[in-house]
C-alpha cells in the first residue's frame, strides 16, 4: 500500500510524540485460538468507526476448531482496514500485525497478506522459553521475517501484563487494544465505553480489570514503540457510523422488521447471528428459540408462522438440506415462512470457517416437487439488513 504521508500538528505541550497523518492502515492481530484477538480487533474497528473512520474488518479462522498452539496454519485473528473514506474490502498487504508468537505469521506470509515493510509487534516471552526447540524456532522466525523486510519490534506483552493479573493469556487482548489506541491515537474513553459494553454482564470488577489492561498498554506503547505513531483522520461524513458483520445485519434487520420469533440451531457460520439476537432480541420483545437440530429449528418457525407470528430461521447449507422437506411443506401450505442461509463453502458439510455463494442453486430448486421460492441474494452487508427487512 503507498501511502502520502505528512505530519500532523498537535500541542507543543501534548506528551504524544507527533504522529505521522496517513490515509488508511490496514492491521492484523494474530494468535493461537482462545487468545481473544478477534475480540481485541472487532473493539478497536468499533471505536474507529465511533470516531469517524471507514472501517472493514475481516475474521482470521483456522480449519480446526482447536489447532495445536504455536503452528503456522493455525492462526486466528482478524484483520481491521480503517482510512479517512468509505473502506469497501480488506485491502491487500497489512501495514501493522500484532503476533502473540512466532508461527502464526508464517502462515500469513505465505498467503501474501504482509509486504516488505509491514511492522511486527511480536510476543517476545518465546526468545526464553525453557524449551530448547522453542526457543531456536523463535530466533529462526526472527531471521526469516528480516530476510522477508519485515520490520520487527520484540515486546514483553504478557510479562508486562502480569503486573495487572495473574493469566496474562487472558487479558493480553485488551492489553493490545491500548497498544494499537496509542499508536492510532484512538480516544480511550470510547474504548473504555466499549469496553464497559463488552463485559458489563461479568460485574465491575472484569471490567474494571480490562479497564487496567488498556491503560497499561497505552502507557507501554507509549515506552517501546513511540516511534509507531499515526493519525488517521474521520471520513467526512455527516452520518453516524456503526461497525457490523452480515450476521450483525441480519440480527439488526431482523429487529427492525418486526419478526416476532427466530429459531435457529447453532451452525457455523451462522451462529454469531443467533448470539446476537440472543444478547439483544428481547429488547425489542422478540422470541429466540435455540431448537435441539436443524429440522426441529424449521418446524418451530412453520408452526409459529402458522400461529399468527412472523417467523424467521437461520442456517448454514448442510442446515438447509436437512430443511428440504419442511420448506416444501411450508410451500404446500402457503405458510410465510423466512429462511437465512448463511453459506459455506464446499460441498457436503462444507468448510465452516470459509465461504462461498455454493448454495444459491440449492436454494431456488432443493425441494421436491413444484415448490417456489423468491431467493434474495444479499452482495453487501447492507443488503443482509435491507433483504430480510423486505422479506
Amino acid at each position: 500500500m503507498t501511502v502520502q504521508a505528512k505530519q500532523a500538528t498537535v500541542p507543543q505541550n501534548s506528551q504524544h510524540p507527533t504522529p505521522t497523518q496517513i490515509e488508511e492502515h490496514i492491521v492484523e492481530i494474530v494468535s493461537d485460538s482462545g487468545e481473544g484477538a478477534q475480540k481485541a480487533g472487532q473493539t478497536f474497528g468499533s471505536v474507529c468507526a465511533k470516531m469517524g473512520n471507514g472501517v472493514w474488518t475481516v475474521e482470521i479462522i483456522p480449519a480446526e476448531i482447536k489447532p495445536p498452539a504455536r503452528t503456522r496454519t493455525g492462526a486466528s485473528g482478524i484483520r481491521i482496514r480503517f482510512g479517512s473514506k468509505y473502506v469497501t474490502n480488506m485491502g491487500d498487504q497489512a501495514d501493522l500485525v500484532v503476533a502473540f508468537n512466532d508461527q502464526v505469521p508464517y502462515g500469513r506470509i505465505e498467503q501474501k497478506a504482509y509486504r516488505p515493510g509491514t511492522h511486527i509487534l511480536l510476543e517476545s516471552k518465546w526468545a526464553n522459553d525453557p524449551v530448547p526447540e522453542i526457543r531456536e524456532l523463535y530466533a529462526q522466525a526472527l531471521k526469516d521475517f528480516e530476510k522477508m523486510g519485515l520490520i520487527v519490534h520484540e515486546l514483553p506483552m504478557e510479562e508486562s501484563c502480569k503486573e495487572i493479573m495473574s493469566n496474562p493469556r487472558v487479558g493480553k487482548n485488551m492489553f493490545v487494544l491500548g497498544l494499537l489506541s496509542f499508536i492510532y491515537q484512538r480516544d480511550l474513553e470510547k474504548c473504555r465505553a466499549e469496553i464497559s459494553q463488552i463485559f458489563k454482564r461479568k460485574g465491575d470488577k472484569v471490567i474494571g480489570i480490562n479497564h487496567k489492561l488498556l491503560a497499561h498498554g497505552y502507557e507501554f506503547a507509549k515506552k517501546h514503540v513511540a516511534d509507531l505513531c499515526f493519525e488517521v483522520p474521520p471520513w467526512p461524513n455527516d452520518r453516524p457510523l456503526v461497525v457490523s458483520n452480515g450476521n450483525t445485519a441480519i440480527g439488526l434487520g431482523v429487529m427492525a422488521s418486526g419478526m416476532e420469533t427466530v429459531a435457529m440451531y447453532p451452525i457455523t457460520p451462522a451462529t454469531s447471528a443467533s448470539h446476537y439476537l440472543g444478547d439483544a432480541y428481547y429488547t425489542v420483545g422478540g422470541f429466540l428459540h435455540q431448537a435441539e437440530d436443524e429440522i426441529a429449528a424449521v418446524g418451530f418457525a412453520i408452526g409459529s408462522s402458522y400461529a399468527g407470528l412472523t417467523a424467521c430461521t437461520i442456517t448454514s447449507g448442510p442446515g438447509l438440506a436437512l430443511k428440504t422437506e419442511f420448506l416444501g411443506l411450508a410451500v404446500m401450505c402457503e405458510i410465510p415462512l423466512v429462511i437465512v442461509v448463511v453459506q459455506r463453502g464446499g460441498p457436503s458439510t462444507g468448510l465452516p470457517t470459509k465461504v462461498e455463494q455454493g448454495d444459491l442453486l440449492a436454494s431456488l430448486y432443493g425441494a421436491t416437487g413444484d415448490a417456489p421460492k423468491v431467493i434474495m441474494a444479499a452482495a453487501t452487508i447492507e443488503e443482509c439488513f435491507h433483504f430480510v427487512i423486505t422479506a
